[in-house]
């Protein structure tokens, strides 16, 4: 194994959402559940009034420093990556990147049944881009939904049957 490769492992994802509250039940519908009521590292709670972010934090952050927020930490089952949830109080963030934006546009979750999870989410009024499509010879079904603040979530059922055989490395 390559050194390069041993020295991470996943900790966690972070989604900046306008509102806690919302975002929480939002996510809970996709199966997460709360891990912590807060970020203990950011000395970040769930309280209403927010807290500031440490200066140190927010300078290793790249926030400006007297930011408060409040945040907490999701996890969908018990490992990694955990979801971490900040809200900002005193800022203004710009809009989620597209599918055909550079950088992290997606966070994706499996689905071990895409044609249920579709109509029961979308049953509770979680918006779709559309609904689940079949990607190139039924390899993946996949659907994108939005969570209240427009960051995508794509859920895929990968049939691994129906993927070419993968040619080793030399």
């Amino acid at each position: 194994m390559n050194d390069q490769v041993a020295r991470f492992a996943w900790g966690h994802i972070n989604v900046n959402v306008s509102n806690l509250e919302r975002s929480i039940a939002f996510y809970e519908k996709l199966g997460f559940e709360l891990y912590r009521d807060g970020i203990p590292y950011l000395d970040l709670t769930m309280d209403a009034d927010g807290r500031p972010v440490p200066n140190g934090c927010a300078r290793a952050l790249g926030l400006p420093e007297a930011m408060q927020g409040r945040a907490c930490i999701m996890q969908l089952g018990r490992g990694y990556p955990k979801l971490d949830l900040t809200e900002f109080r005193n800022h203004t963030g710009a809009k989620p990147l597209t599918s055909a934006d550079v950088g992290i546009v997606r966070l994706c979750l499996a689905s071990k049944n895409l044609q249920e999870d579709h109509a029961r989410l979308s049953a509770e009024g979680v918006a779709f881009l559309s609904t689940p499509q079949s990607c190139k010879d039924g390899m993946a079904d996949i659907a994108i939904c939005t969570d209240p603040d427009g960051t995508l979530i794509e859920l895929i059922q990968v049939d691994f049957r129906k993927w070419p055989p993968q040619s080793s490395p030399d």
